[in-house]
Parts: structure tokens; sequence; C-alpha cells
């Protein structure tokens, strides 16, 4: 009966709370373009982003955009709010001395690196399913998440389910240090004092976090573009025929030599603008739903010392 009052009047259960929020906000608002930049990634694709886009909608319906959404949905709020704990902890651990101030940006950057790479582990799983939904498939084929993974495990064992781990931490560490260093930055050269004060405007959040959103993006973007065509293809033990890609270099060399240099840069306009939309989004719930929380646990705590004060 108590857990939740105690919960959400403790500053971690506020901010584990708001991340969720923020999480979910930002898959509503970007998966459409998601799956589109998925679409343009495959070696399969040869339409510019418009074209491709006019094709799902007339051959696929508008459900189309939002295919493979429940996944990442199921998962993404306690992974972000798993993610802006660790943020937090990891960067005020770097600093040289305890302190009320925020952490340094230096602080900010490590720590965002080490919370990329906890992140790879819960997000490389749930990006494999949700790639394999978002492709083109088959009219006779109708799975689900739950029996996509059910299949993968069936056929490629848990390595299968695990496929792309390797190239989604060395996409996540780097891009989460650029990602939180942009944002505290931002914020403060658009608001200064902020940091320290909590005060800036929604606009200042939504800029700074979508600026954030597509500086993470633009650090490590070629290598997303190599997980997405390791994910897409499955491969089970007993098959005769070898997969195309055998690993990250093998799937760099073998797309640049096909399709040249651009491949690694293809679907990089939409992922911008999802980038943007997305973690401006992100943010704004974040920031939002953790000034709520707090605004409502003070007047719970003012209002139980008034009511002690009357007995």
């Amino acid at each position: 009966m108590e857990f939740w009052p105690e919960f959400l009047a403790s500053s971690w259960g506020r901010e584990f709370i708001a991340g969720g929020v923020g999480g979910m906000a930002g898959v509503i608002a970007g998966h459409p373009l998601d799956t589109l930049k998925i679409r343009l990634q495959q070696p399969s694709n040869k339409m510019p982003a418009f074209k491709l886009f006019r094709s799902m909608l007339v051959r696929e319906g508008p459900s189309s955009l939002y295919r493979g959404m429940g996944t990442p949905l199921a998962s993404v709020a306690f992974q972000n709010a798993v993610v802006f704990q660790v943020f937090a902890k990891l960067s005020q651990a770097c600093e040289q001395r305890k302190s009320t101030d925020p952490p340094s940006l230096r602080s900010v950057a490590i720590g965002g690196v080490g919370t990329g790479g906890l992140q790879s582990i819960m997000l490389s799983p749930v990006e494999l399913v949700k790639i394999r939904l978002q492709l083109p498939r088959r009219s006779s084929d109708r799975d689900g998440p739950i029996s996509l993974v059910q299949n993968i495990l069936r056929r490629e064992g848990i390595r299968g389910v695990f496929r792309g781990l390797g190239v989604t931490m060395l996409r996540d560490m780097p891009g989460h240090g650029t990602y939180f260093w942009t944002y505290e930055y931002t914020r403060e050269w658009l608001h200064p004092g902020c940091r320290k004060s909590g005060q800036e405007s929604v606009a200042t959040m939504l800029v700074a976090g979508g600026w954030a959103g597509v500086a993470s993006w633009l650090c490590c973007y070629p290598l997303d573009v190599v997980k997405s065509r390791l994910q897409a293809q499955s491969h089970s033990p007993g098959e005769r025929s070898p997969p195309k890609y055998n690993g990250i270099v093998d799937c760099f060399r073998k797309s640049v030599r096909e399709e040249g240099y651009q491949v690694l840069w293809r679907g990089l306009g939409t992922t911008i603008a999802r980038a943007f939309v997305v973690n401006g989004s992100i943010f704004v719930a974040y920031e939002s739903a953790l000034r709520f929380l707090s605004s409502n646990n003070r007047m719970t705590l003012e209002e139980n010392e008034i009511e002690l004060q009357g007995h």
C-alpha cells in the first residue's frame, strides 16, 4: 500500500517514471519515419524516400508505417527509464568531488558512453524483432512479435536473438556520449543557468533534445546501416547456403563494393527528421513529467505537514 507514495517521493522514482513517459512519447512520434528508414537501408530498395513512402501508403496502407511499434513501445518505457537512471548515476560518479551542482560536460559525455553500452544489451533484441516486422512480408506471413521471437529461437537459437549486438554497442556508446553532451550544452547555451535552475522553456527542451538526437545520429549513422542489414538477415545453423553478410566488416565491405560509399548514408535525411521529432518529444515529455511529479510530491508533503500540525 505504501510502495507508490514512497517510490514517487524519491528522486530516482520520479526520474524512472518520467524516463518511461519520455520514451513512449518518442516511439509514438517517430515510428513511421523509423519504418521508412529501415526500408531505405535495405539492399533491395532502389527508391528515394518520398517515392517509397507513397508506395507503402498505396500498396500496404497507412498501418504499414506503424508495423512493429508494439515491440519497442512495450519495452521502451522500462528501457528509457533505466537509461536516464544509469546516465544520472554514471555522470555523477565521474565527478571529482561531491557537489549539488550538475555534472560537468566531460562527466556527461563519459556517463553517456557507459549508458549506451548498457542500453545496447537491452535494445539489440528489441530492434532485431522490430526490423524483421518492419520489412515487407508475404501475405501468408502474419507473425506477431511473440511468434517471431519463438521462430527466431527455434531456427537460430539465442545467438539469433542477439544478432547485431556488437555493432549496436559500437553505434550506441559514442552515440549516447554525443547525445547527452549535446543536450546539456545546447540547453545551457539557449537558456544560460538552466542546468542549475531547471527552469528552461518547452521550446528550449524541444530544440536541445531535437539537436541532440540529430548530432548523435550524424556521428554513428554508417554503423546503423550495417546493423540494420545484419539484423534483417536470418540464417539457421543447418542451412546450406551461407548468409550474405558474415559480420560487421564483411557487411561494410560488401555494401560499399556493391552500392558505393553513399550506401552508408542512405536514409540519413529521414533519420535526421525523425531524430529531431523523437528526441524533442522525449525531453519535453521527460522534463514535463518530472516537474509534474515533483510538484505533486511537494504538495503531498505540505498537506501531510499541515495534517500533522492539526493533530
